[in-house]
C-alpha cells in the first residue's frame, strides 16, 4: 500500500475501509472493486480484491473471484493495466459511486426548514384568509386546481367583490404558474363565481364549490406542515446551489486553461513516428526516429493528454502520466444492437468521426503509411499522419463542446457520452445560456469539421430562443430556421 492514497487525494474525502459496506444497497461486485482501489489507491488484481473482501467479511474469496471476473470490471472509471485493475479519479464516475457507497458526504449540506407556526387549520365553514393561502400556496398553486377553484379561494379571502385583474395579480405575486385570467370567467358554469354589472367578479360563499374549495387548502396546509420537517430550507438551498454552481462554473475555467495535447502515433505498437497536437495553441508537430527520445519531456508539459489507447501508447513511450487526467479517444461502446434478432453494429473509430464530423476519408491506411514511411517519402507520410491527428482533434473538440459525439449509421443517429469530458466544462449549453443573458447571438460553424487553417471561415449568427420555463433552448438561423444543436462544431458567444 502506497504512502500516499493519489485517488482519495484527487477526489478530496477520506481513505475508506470496506468493512462499512457489508449490506450497503449499491454494493455490488463492480462497485466495491472500486471502492477497494479507493482503500489501496494503486492497481490491485482481481485475486487481490477478492482477498480483500473475504478478510472484510462480504464475500469467501472463492464466490467473489467468480464474480468479479463476470461482472466487466475494466468498465469506466475502473480501467485494466495487464493483470491489474486501477482507478481513473478524474472520471465523473469515481466522485458518483464515493457518494453513492457513502464513502464521502455530500458537496451540499443543506439544513431542514424550521416548522411553521401551527395555527389553526382553516375551516370549511369560515371564509379563508390571506395567511392560509400564503401558507398553502407557498410551493406555488397545485398543478391540479382549476382556475375557478383558485379564483374563489382568492375572493373568499377577500370580502369585497374583486376586479379580475386584481384577482390575476394576487395569484401571480404568489405562484410562477398561474392558470387564472380576466377571461377565465366565460368558462365557468354558474354557481359560485358571478360576474357583476361592472365586471367585477363576486362570490357565493354559500355554495357547495366555496366549501370544496375550502376542504382543499385545508388539506393542502395539512399536507405542508406534515411535510415541513423533511423539507430543506428555501433560503440555504438556494444559497447552496449558487455556490456549488459557482465552484462548478471555477472548476470548469480551471479544466478550459489546462495545456492540452492529443497525441497519435504510427504503428500504435512500438511507435516509430508520433504527432503531437497542442489543443491551446492548434500547433502541430512530428517527431520521427532519434527525435521520440525527447517526448517524455516534451509531454510533462501538458496538463492533460488524450490519445487512442492512451495508458497503452503512453506505455510505449515510456512516459509515466501519474495523476494527471487523460482523455480516451477510444469508442466508449464496441457495438450497438440494432434490432431484436441481436443484429449489432460495431462501433470503430473510423464510424465515429464519420458520422460526428463529416469527414469522409478521416484516417489513412496502415499499409499506405508503413509504405511511406519504409520508402523514406516522409512529406506523403507527415501530411497523412497529420491529417488522422486532425481527424483525432475535431472529434475531441466536438465532444467537449456537446459532452458526446454522432453515432450515424443508416436510420441510426444518436449521441454517445464522450468520455473525455468532464460534466464542469462548458459546453454549447452554457454558450447559449451566456447569450441570453448578454442578449447577443452566437457564432457558430455547422455542418462538417472546421477548416484547420481558417475554422471560423463558414460561421453564421445563431439566435438563442428559450421557452417560458427555461427549460429548453433552440438556435434559430437569421432566416428563421431553426438549427439541429448536434450539426454545430464550433461555438462563441458573438461580441457585438
Amino acid at each position: 500500500m502506497p504512502a500516499t492514497n493519489p485517488y482519495c487525494e484527487v477526489l478530496g474525502m477520506e481513505v475508506p475501509r470496506l468493512e462499512t459496506l457489508r449490506g450497503h444497497r449499491d454494493a455490488n461486485y463492480y462497485s466495491l472493486l472500486l471502492a477497494a482501489l479507493l482503500e489501496r489507491g494503486e492497481p490491485i488484481t482481481l485475486k487481490e480484491a477478492a482477498q480483500r473482501f473475504e478478510e472484510a467479511g462480504i464475500a469467501p474469496a472463492e464466490a467473489a473471484l467468480a464474480s468479479l471476473s463476470r461482472c466487466k470490471p475494466a468498465r469506466p472509471p475502473i480501467y485494466r493495466q495487464g493483470e491489474r485493475y486501477a482507478l481513473d479519479p478524474h472520471d465523473d464516475g469515481a466522485d458518483l459511486w464515493a457518494f453513492r457507497l457513502g464513502l464521502r458526504p455530500p458537496r451540499v449540506n443543506v439544513p431542514m426548514a424550521p416548522p411553521p407556526d401551527q395555527g389553526p387549520l382553516p375551516s370549511p365553514d369560515s371564509p379563508l384568509g390571506i395567511a392560509h393561502l400564503d401558507e398553502a400556496w407557498r410551493d406555488g398553486v397545485p398543478w391540479a386546481w382549476s382556475a375557478q377553484r383558485v379564483a374563489i379561494c382568492v375572493l373568499d379571502a377577500h370580502p369585497d367583490p374583486m376586479n379580475p385583474e386584481a384577482v390575476v395579480a394576487f395569484v401571480k405575486a404568489r405562484s410562477r404558474i398561474c392558470r387564472v385570467s380576466a377571461e377565465s370567467a366565460q368558462y365557468w358554469r354558474a354557481g359560485a363565481m358571478l360576474v357583476l354589472d361592472d365586471g367585477r367578479w363576486a362570490l357565493d360563499r354559500e355554495h357547495s364549490a366555496t366549501r370544496s374549495a375550502r376542504l382543499a387548502v385545508r388539506a393542502r396546509v395539512e399536507m405542508l406542515r406534515r411535510w415541513a420537517g423533511v423539507n430543506p430550507d428555501p433560503v440555504a438551498l438556494e444559497a447552496a446551489q449558487k455556490r456549488l454552481k459557482e465552484e462548478r462554473a471555477a472548476h470548469g475555467a480551471k479544466l478550459a486553461a489546462m495545456r492540452r495535447v492529443i497525441v497519435h502515433a504510427f504503428p500504435a505498437s512500438a511507435p516509430k513516428a508520433v504527432v503531437l497536437l497542442d489543443v491551446n495553441r492548434r500547433e502541430i508537430k512530428t517527431y520521427l526516429d532519434d527525435e521520440l527520445a525527447g517526448l517524455a519531456d516534451l509531454l510533462a508539459g501538458y496538463e492533460m493528454i488524450a490519445a487512442v489507447n492512451v495508458r497503452t501508447l503512453l506505455a510505449e513511450l515510456g512516459f509515466e502520466p501519474g495523476q494527471r487526467p487523460l482523455g480516451e479517444l477510444e469508442p466508449p461502446r464496441k457495438t450497438r444492437q440494432l434490432n431484436r434478432q441481436g443484429r449489432t453494429l460495431k462501433i470503430t473509430l473510423d464510424l465515429l468521426v464519420r458520422g460526428t464530423c463529416g469527414i469522409s476519408r478521416p484516417f489513412g491506411s496502415a499499409r499506405a503509411l508503413g509504405t511511406y514511411l519504409r520508402t523514406r517519402q516522409l512529406t506523403k507520410f507527415r501530411r497523412r499522419l497529420e491529417a488522422d491527428v486532425k481527424s483525432l482533434y475535431a472529434l475531441y473538440q466536438y465532444g467537449r463542446l456537446h459532452g458526446g459525439v454522432r453515432l450515424r449509421w443508416g436510420f441510426l443517429d444518436e449521441m454517445i457520452p464522450a468520455p473525455w469530458v468532464h460534466s464542469d466544462e462548458r459546453r454549447l449549453h452554457h454558450l447559449m445560456e451566456e447569450a441570453l443573458s448578454l442578449g447577443r447571438p452566437l457564432e457558430i460553424v455547422t455542418g462538417s469539421a472546421p477548416g484547420w487553417a481558417d475554422p471560423w471561415s463558414r460561421r453564421k449568427t445563431a439566435r438563442v430562443l428559450r421557452d417560458k420555463r427555461g427549460w429548453q433552448y433552440w438556435l434559430q438561423d437569421e432566416s428563421g430556421l431553426f438549427i439541429d444543436e448536434r450539426e454545430v462544431q464550433l461555438a462563441r458567444v458573438a461580441l457585438v
